[in-house]
């Protein structure tokens, strides 16, 4: 179990999905606090994918650096991708009527955050949490 790929495509993908991360984080020993941060910024990604693109595909891995161990999910979607990154990063920014922490609430939570985002063809986002980041 070092990796996994989970399709989303409806509102009742999400709860097995955050599941199955947590699943990844406990096996690496990641403490509760993390596990939390983790599996925040990973449920609204999730909710970003379906409100927006109706779904897509996240990959989960535990990667390596040096003695640490982390859980690195990758989200890719089909959607109409975002126009604006610099602005969707922004606090309080929202294209939706939500009160999700949003795009950088989710980074706030985790130790890297990389989003690519073509308009027409989809977004990627990838976040590393670290077991003791």
């Amino acid at each position: 179990m070092n990796k996994d790929t989970m399709k989303i495509e409806k509102e009742q993908d999400v709860v097995p999905f955050r599941n199955r991360v947590k699943e990844y984080a406990v096996k690496i020993g990641m403490s509760l606090v993390n596990q939390t941060k983790l599996i925040t910024a990973a449920s609204e990604l999730v909710r970003n994918m379906l409100k927006y693109a109706n779904g897509g595909v996240v990959l989960i891995e535990v990667i390596s650096q040096g003695r640490d161990n982390g859980i690195r999910l990758t989200f890719q979607d089909k959607g109409p991708g975002i126009g604006d990154i610099a602005l969707a990063m922004k606090d309080g920014y929202s294209s939706g009527k939500s009160l999700g922490i949003g795009l950088p609430g989710a980074k706030r939570l985790v130790n890297e955050f990389d989003i690519k985002s073509i308009v027409g063809e989809g977004t990627t986002v990838t976040i590393i949490k670290w077991k003791n980041g």
